[in-house]
Formats: C-alpha cells, structure tokens, sequence
C-alpha cells in the first residue's frame, strides 16, 4: 500500500502506540520497521486511551483513525477546527455490544457522519454507516484481508507426507478432525464449543479436535483438554505453520466470533461452521451458507448437529471447498490495497465534507 501510495505521490505514515495488557495477552502484535511510535496512556483499566497525534500531523493532508469511543483524542479533532481531512476506517458500530440504544452506541453512530470519508472493512460496516444518513459516495469497501496469496503458496507446498507427520505427533489417526483457530477470549465461546464438540465426538467416536491459539483463557482450554485426550491443544501458531496444522482438518469448528480467521478456512479449503451470535466481526459478510461455510442457529444441538453432517458428507464438503476456494481468490490483500488507495486518492480529490462537519 505505501508503494503504491507512493506511485500516486501520496505519502503513507503509520502512527502506533503499544498494545494494552488485555490485547498483548493475545500474543498476536507484529512489527513495521517504518512505522512511527506514538505516545499512548490507557486510562480507567484501559477503558479509554489518549493519543495525541496532532502534532505529528500538522502537515497531513488526510488522517485516518479507528472509530473507537475510548480513543479521546479522536473526540477532539471531531469536534474542533482542523486543517486536513478526517476519515474513519472502522466496522460502523460496536458488533459485538449487547444493546445497540445504549449511550456508547448512540455516541458512536453521531462520531460517524462528523468525518470527511469512511474506509468500511466490509459491506456490512458500509451499510451500518449508511444508515445513519453517511453519503454512499464517501464510503470506500475496502473488504478487510490478509496476504492470502502467500498463504496459498504455503498451502501449494504442504503435502502428504508433512500433514501425516503432524497427524503422528498429535496422535491421530485416519480419524475425521475439527479445529478452531484463534485467540482464546470470552468472545471465542470456549464452553459452547466444548459441548459442541463433545456432542460431536458422541455421534463420531473417533473425532478429534484441534485447536490452535493463545490468549487470556488458556487456563479453561488446558484444563478441559487434560480430561479429553481426543483434544488436542497447539498453542498460536503463525503463517505456514498455522496452515499446515488447518489443512489436518475437514471442518473448522467456530461457534463465536469469527472474524478474519474465515480467510484461514477459504485458504485451506477447511468450511467453517459458527452460529448467528451477535459476537462476529464484519468480516462474516464473507460467508454464505451452503456455499462457502454453514451458520446455524445459536444453539448447541443445532450447531453439533450440522457438524456431524459435514462430517459425514464428503461430498458437500467438496461442494464447500469450492466456494472456499473463490473466497480465497476474491478477499485479497492485493484487492484490499486497490481498494484503499483509491480511496485515499478519492478522498484527497473530494472537497471535505462541510455539510456533516458543521452540523
């Protein structure tokens, strides 16, 4: 993206402070030698966060932030006088807040028409800003991805032999297996993928089920896998070698949220199962029952229920991993970046947004 920024003669900054506790617990934070570190303070048990980027920016044409409530400092240029463009890259609402009328909320959705452009991970969060009155023109979809071309190269070298010596050092057979990728947190649903998976291993008897992941919860998981020796616990596992561990898989078992771990099941050819729970993140706009993944009903019999069916169904799975395969190929990091830069270039090329930010 800043190459192709640079192209255009638009320059890329990236400003960043440090993780909190709570998101460092989730061992997943990267590195980017460019990018510039920003002075941060979490406050209230790290409810709200203060980064005053604007002296940093006194001489950008355009500032992108996250729409989040407990960034303060975001309140600030929202409601004085500035020099630049004001743009969000957000989701268009908290998806995973139990009551949308709630004074957070309603905050939320005034912040979002009070910028100049809006950069919508998905087409879900363009419709949730749209509704609330935000010019469609102002919205670029920028269909949040990962580098899934370099996960398909990974996936290209991954054979036989490697994914039988991994099913020898799990411990595992010929048996069917399911596996969940990600962080482990209340919003992952450990207890209700539990009994989904013991529902799952009473219809199956030599399922297994594999997970691979890191994060505040690993105490539950632990100690749940020492007294079902057909559950197997890798711990965070990254790039290829989190593919290879996928690939053992027929079916990825996620009954909470799911956010861009999809991408993982599309690459790998693995469907997805997850339930209609209101704690996805709007990257489940990418699936479509019965082509690409199944949702069921949050319930725990309804959710076992269809994974013993795909189980035991070779050939819809073959017809899932079709339409895995062109989710793959559509939700790209080379598409995301096409889609981000012209928006920049849109946004610089738009007068701003004066209606909304005198309102």
């Amino acid at each position: 993206m800043r190459q192709d920024l640079r192209e255009r003669e638009i320059r890329l900054r990236l400003l960043h402070g440090p993780a909190n506790s709570a998101e460092a617990a989730k061992g997943d934070s990267g590195h980017l030698d460019w990018a510039e570190s920003l002075p941060t303070r979490y406050l209230l048990g790290n409810q709200i966060c203060w980064q005053n980027f604007g002296p940093l920016t006194r001489d950008s044409d355009l500032v992108i932030v996250t729409q989040e409530n407990k960034l303060l400092s975001n309140h600030w240029h929202l409601v004085t006088p500035r020099h630049c463009r004001l743009a969000f890259w957000g989701h268009g609402a908290n998806l995973q807040s139990r009551n949308p009328k709630s004074l957070q909320e309603r905050f939320k959705r005034w912040t979002t028409n009070r910028v100049d452009w809006w950069f919508a991970y998905t087409d879900l969060s363009a419709n949730l800003v749209a509704a609330t009155g935000f010019q469609d023109s102002r919205i670029t979809v920028i269909n949040n991805a990962v580098d899934t071309t370099q996960m398909r190269r990974w996936m290209q070298e991954i054979g036989h032999e490697e994914t039988q010596t991994l099913r020898r050092e799990l411990g595992i057979k010929e048996s069917l297996i399911g596996v969940f990728v990600g962080s482990l947190y209340v919003d992952k649903r450990l207890d209700f993928l539990f009994a989904a998976a013991e529902a799952v291993r009473r219809a199956i008897p030599d399922f297994h089920l594999l997970l691979v992941g890191e994060g505040p919860e690993r105490d539950k998981l632990r100690s749940w896998c020492r007294t079902h020796t057909w559950a197997h616990w890798v711990g965070a596992r990254f790039r290829r070698e989190k593919m290879a561990y996928v690939s053992l898989a027929q079916v990825m078992l996620n009954p909470g949220s799911v956010g861009l771990g999809i991408l993982d099941s599309f690459v790998c050819g693995v469907p997805i199962v997850t339930t209609d729970c209101r704690a996805h993140g709007p990257e489940i706009a990418y699936l479509h029952d019965g082509v690409n993944g199944i949702m069921t009903t949050n319930d725990v019999e309804a959710y076992s229920t269809a994974a013993v069916a795909l189980l035991r169904n070779e050939e819809g799975r073959a017809r899932l991993r079709v339409g895995c395969r062109v989710g793959a190929e559509t939700y790209t990091l080379e598409n995301m970046v096409q889609r981000f830069t012209d928006g920049i270039a849109n946004c610089l090329e738009a007068p701003p947004h004066q209606k909304q930010l005198l309102g």
